[in-house]
C-alpha cells in the first residue's frame, strides 16, 4: 500500500470542502427527507481524480469533519445530526462507494473514450451502491418495506446519471492533463 505524503494530504482534504461546498445546494423532494444535492457529485469526482485510497479518505474526512459539528452536509448541516435521521444510509454509501469508484477508476485505460466510459461505469456503480445503503438506511429509520425503500430512489435516477456523466467528462480532461494525479493499477 502506497503512503501518503503531505501533498496526498493536501488534496484530499481540498477534495473534502469541495464536497461540503456542493452541499450548499440542496433541493427538497419528496416526504422522505432526501434532498437532490451535488456532493455525490463530489464525491464521485474526488475518486475519479484520487484512486481508491486518496479518494476514499477525502470522503471519509469529510464525513469526519461533520461528526465534530462542522456543517458539511446538504442546507450546511453537520453528520451527527445525521446520524439518527433517514439518509445515515446514504452517507455510509459515501464512504463505500468512494472506495469502490476510485478501484474501477484506477483500472481505466489511457486512451479517451475508453477512459470516460470506465468512469462512467465506475460513477454508476458507486451510485447504485448509494442507493442500496440509502435504501437500507430508510428501512431501518422509517420502517419502509424494501421496493418501497428502493422506488424512493427514483426521482433521482436522471438527475444523478447526469453527474455521473458530467463527473467522467471532467474526470477524463483533468486526468489527462495531469496524468500522474490518478493512481494506475493494472488487472
Amino acid at each position: 500500500m502506497k503512503s501518503l505524503n503531505i501533498t496526498d494530504v493536501a488534496v484530499m482534504a481540498a477534495f473534502a470542502a469541495l464536497i461540503i461546498v456542493l452541499g450548499g445546494i440542496a433541493v427538497p423532494i419528496g416526504g422522505l427527507g432526501v434532498p437532490i444535492v451535488l456532493q455525490n457529485m463530489g464525491i464521485i469526482l474526488a475518486a475519479l481524480l484520487l484512486g481508491s485510497l486518496r479518494g476514499g479518505l477525502a470522503t471519509a474526512l469529510f464525513l469526519a469533519v461533520g461528526l465534530v459539528g462542522v456543517p458539511n452536509l446538504a442546507g450546511f448541516k453537520p453528520t451527527i445530526t445525521a446520524l439518527s435521521g433517514p439518509t445515515v444510509g446514504y452517507l455510509v454509501g459515501y464512504l463505500i462507494a468512494a472506495f469502490v469508484i476510485g478501484a474501477i477508476a484506477q483500472r481505466a485505460p489511457r486512451r479517451s473514450a475508453a477512459k470516460i466510459a470506465t468512469f462512467i461505469v465506475a460513477g454508476l456503480v458507486g451510485v447504485i451502491i448509494m442507493y442500496l445503503c440509502g435504501s437500507a438506511g430508510l428501512m431501518v429509520r422509517l420502517g419502509l418495506k424494501a421496493p418501497e425503500a428502493l422506488a424512493s430512489n427514483g426521482p433521482f435516477i436522471i438527475g444523478d446519471a447526469l453527474k455521473v456523466v458530467f463527473a467522467a467528462l471532467i474526470a477524463s480532461a483533468v486526468t489527462t492533463a495531469v496524468p500522474n494525479l490518478l493512481p494506475q493499477r493494472k488487472g
